[in-house]
């Protein structure tokens, strides 16, 4: 990518986006953040506790990682984030009107694998089904792309890095 911006990858627990996103920031050459450093404690106990959050518990969280983007706009950056509402997106874009959203996508059962075999993270894989019941895809008129993560995490980067690239030159 050309112009500096900064890519929220987006997406239910266990697409990727931990993995995906420090190597697209590699790729890129920016700056990463990790959207579960921004959680409040409370945010985190809850989770823990498999209770899903609602969207009170969401404002300060987003409000922070626009905070960051809105930081980072000028040199771009990628950040994770969920951000499963558009109301959500809305919300960081008000933050970082120029951001650009990289939605992972996946069949349930594989995010549901990955998410047993990974260790020590707080996020209960109870609450996947819930995840994914919120969900709201990217919209038509939303900046932004879909990459499926089926294959290893290095070629969705690259696909990732090819359709931001594509994308910008639209």
């Amino acid at each position: 990518m050309h112009a500096p911006q900064v890519v929220v990858v987006m997406g239910v627990s266990g697409t990727g986006k931990t993995t995906v996103g420090p190597l697209l920031a590699e790729e890129l050459g920016v700056p990463y953040a990790e959207a579960d450093d921004f959680h409040p404690p409370a945010n985190i106990a809850k989770m823990s506790a498999g209770t899903p959050l609602d969207d009170d518990d969401r404002r300060p969280w987003l409000d922070a990682i626009g905070a960051w983007a809105h930081d980072h706009a000028a040199g771009g950056g990628v950040v994770s984030c969920s951000a499963l509402k558009r109301t959500y997106r809305d919300r960081l874009r008000s933050a970082a009107p120029g951001i650009v959203f990289l939605h992972l996508t996946g069949d349930r059962e594989l995010i549901a694998e990955r998410m047993k075999e990974r260790k020590g993270h707080f996020f209960s894989g109870k609450l996947l089904d819930s995840q994914l019941a919120t969900l709201e895809p990217l919209q038509p008129d939303e900046y932004g792309v879909a990459v499926d993560v089926g294959p290893e995490p290095e070629l969705i980067t690259e696909r990732a890095a090819a359709e931001l690239r594509r994308l910008e030159h639209q």
